[in-house]
């Protein structure tokens, strides 16, 4: 699935996550460097310090989060309001994952509304299980990659 790197090179990406243990954030740093490994220049970043350049210069934007609430029931993105400071984000791709233990339940929906709502084009979502990050994670690029390459086509 990398030989996007040659038809993707121009794109520019930014990992926007919210972690509270760190999974979320280990999470974005594989999906930095993968997408990087497929020829896309990619900068990850906390919530708390949006690299505001590469935001602007992007062309996709990914954004994580930790799932928060019970076992079952009331999954959501973990510090929603948080990640509802984002900055606008009009016009550019997005897609959004969500880091889980059990059940990530409605996670990424409410996280897709969040981007929605600071205007990112929501193309896809991945649910990453804790205990499977680094595969998870690729698999996501994997797919974003051929979304993104639909979605520009």
């Amino acid at each position: 699935m990398r030989s996007e790197a040659t038809t993707l090179g121009a794109m520019k990406a930014t990992v926007v996550y919210e972690s509270l243990t760190g999974n979320t954030a280990l999470a974005g740093q594989i999906i930095a460097r993968e997408l990087t490994a497929a020829g896309i220049e990619t900068v990850a970043c906390p919530i708390t310090e949006v690299n505001l350049q590469s935001l602007s210069e992007s062309d996709l934007v990914v954004v994580g989060s930790w799932t928060d609430g019970l076992f079952f029931f009331g999954q959501k993105p973990g510090r929603g309001a948080r990640l509802a400071t984002l900055p606008v984000i009009d016009g550019k791709q997005a897609a959004v994952y969500c880091t889980y233990a059990i059940n990530a339940g409605k996670t990424l929906t409410k996280l897709s509304r969040i981007v929605g709502l600071r205007g990112g084009d929501v193309i896809g979502g991945f649910a990453i299980k804790r205990s499977r990050i680094e595969e998870d994670a690729s698999e996501f690029v994997d797919r974003l990659l051929a979304q993104v390459d639909t979605a520009s086509a």
